[in-house]
């Protein structure tokens, strides 16, 4: 091995666990922390005309936007940004005068490589080192990514990539790739490899790697302290290290370990990135780890769900995210199933002219019980708790449409058990057909207390109190009574949520008297 660079892309790779904002004097602080650690090469983010430039994000929409977080003293170190092929005009990329990064790295799918490629050429006559990055390398067949090698021969890069976007490379597959590359690639043209860490493989593949006796330069990219997507990267400080003690490299550990301790440990308890079962099977599956995300950001489905869905996907939807493709399959995989509705009738006359009082998971059910257990003890009062059984005292059913929340119950308490038919379930009172309870609010469609509040308008039930259904806080040890019922999401799906609740609520209030038992402190409905 002639030499093998580090590149770090937290600023690129690790935006998307933060939406890119990591605050100016943070960016400036990764940069120079990464400087001083003499990591090879420092990419700085995104240029991108897609989004407005803030100063605290790590997107620009041109270079100079860029200058001020470099660092006077190079170092004879690169600094680079990436561009996904489209998002930038070529005509508004200056000349390279050395005042600002000096290389591209270009993205680009299968579907747009030979556009892609001109735009390369482009970027390289105008003076910049290009970096060649085919995403999804294994999306390509042999003759394709052959082809592909014989294209960017014609440019000659600055560097050709190997990219693993979705985590899912076995050793046997890189190394298959890589001598494909090395057999056949300009020899001037450094070989990169970029991996996701789905499967636990960054750091064993990138060993792998310069391990092969080759006399071609390598580029390594990877991350402080593994920040990216879903799984996330290679860790820079692993990698660096084990350089140190392998091949003789003279990379500092000290300042990746401050920028961990002084920047990213609060992104990271913020918003978790590593390895989880959702992104294991993304990697299994070769899809793109944002159909992970948003499969386990309902916390609706357990992984045999998960897996179930990946197993229906469409071949050519997987390599790019796309929302409503993943809505549309998981409301169809959720709407299959049986129905038993041999109680409705039985129900309507129970409920009749009743009070129901609805009984949700939120912190106010336990700060309120007092209020609660008196209010449930009227004669004309039914109560109904939500994807589980209150603790206090014993409602008289129990509406459930979460799969996992349903496997929690005990098995006395299923026959009370009201379940949408997504639930595979025996023995309980009655199952609903799980789409006709969805409203059209995007991130609450399947919202187990509103799905319960349409159930009930449907059966002519005329007032309805609420208790426990206080919206999301961006604290989680605020939201449940139960802790062990918190989960962790971007604060502005909290925000979503909330806002999506009261409308609906708001919406649902015209057909029915919807009441507050309990104060709710993040939704409002304006009667």
């Amino acid at each position: 091995m002639e030499q093998v660079k580090v590149l770090d892309c937290t600023l690129r790779d690790g935006g998307y666990c933060n939406n890119w904002n990591f605050g100016s004097e943070n960016i400036k602080k990764i940069i120079n922390g990464l400087s001083e650690a003499n990591v090879d090469i420092i990419e700085c983010g995104f240029l991108t005309l897609k989004e407005s430039f803030e100063k605290d994000r790590s997107k620009y929409n041109s270079l100079s936007e860029m200058v001020g977080y470099l660092p006077q003293k190079r170092n004879n170190q690169l600094y680079v940004c990436m561009i996904n092929y489209g998002e930038y005009d070529i005509n508004k990329l200056p000349e390279y005068d050395a005042t600002s990064i000096q290389g591209l790295r270009i993205a680009f799918h299968k579907k747009d490589m030979i556009q892609a490629l001109d735009y390369c050429k482009a970027v390289k006559e105008k003076g910049y080192k290009v970096f060649i990055q085919a995403m999804v390398s294994l999306n390509y067949s042999d003759e394709e990514f052959l082809n592909l090698i014989k294209l960017s021969n014609e440019i000659e890069p600055y560097a050709f990539y190997i990219v693993d976007s979705f985590g899912v490379m076995k050793r046997k597959e890189l190394t298959r790739l890589f001598y494909m590359v090395e057999h056949n690639l300009n020899e001037n043209v450094l070989i990169g490899y970029h991996s996701h860490n789905n499967m636990q493989l960054s750091y064993s593949n990138a060993q792998s790697l310069i391990d092969i006796r080759t006399n071609r330069s390598l580029i390594i990219d990877s991350s402080i302290f593994g920040m990216g997507r879903g799984a996330g990267n290679l860790n820079t400080e692993l990698f660096v290290d084990y350089l140190n003690d392998n091949i003789g490299s003279n990379y500092s550990l000290k300042p990746l370990l401050n920028v961990i301790d002084e920047v990213l440990i609060d992104f990271y308890q913020n918003s978790y990135w590593g390895y989880s079962l959702p992104n294991y099977l993304s990697a299994v599956h070769n899809a793109h780890p944002n159909y992970a995300g948003w499969l386990d950001s309902k916390k609706t489905l357990t992984i045999e769900n998960m897996e179930e869905i990946f197993s229906m996907m469409d071949n050519d939807k997987k390599a790019v995210f796309d929302k409503k493709y993943i809505q549309d399959l998981y409301l169809k995989y959720l709407a299959v199933g049986q129905t038993q509705e041999s109680h409705l009738e039985e129900l309507k006359q129970k409920l009749g002219d009743k009070t129901l009082l609805l009984i949700a998971p939120g912190r106010s059910s336990i700060d309120d019980k007092d209020k609660i257990i008196d209010f449930a003890s009227r004669n004309d009062v039914v109560t109904i708790s939500i994807n589980y059984c209150y603790g206090e005292f014993e409602p008289d059913y129990i509406f459930v449409s979460n799969l996992r929340r349903f496997r929690m119950l005990s098995s006395e308490k299923k026959p009370k058990s009201i379940v949408t038919s997504n639930i595979p379930a025996d023995n309980v009172y009655l199952q609903t057909n799980y789409r006709d309870l969805l409203n059209e609010a995007d991130m609450v469609r399947d919202n187990a207390g509103l799905m319960l509040v349409k159930f009930l308008i449907k059966l002519g039930v005329k007032n309805i109190f609420l208790a426990g259904l206080d919206g999301y806080s961006h604290d989680k040890e605020e939201n449940y009574a139960d802790n062990k019922m918190a989960f962790i999401t971007h604060n502005a799906v909290l925000d979503t949520m909330n806002k999506g609740i009261s409308e609906v609520l708001e919406q649902y209030s015209k057909e029915v008297s919807i009441r507050f038992l309990t104060q709710p402190k993040h939704i409002v409905i304006r009667n």
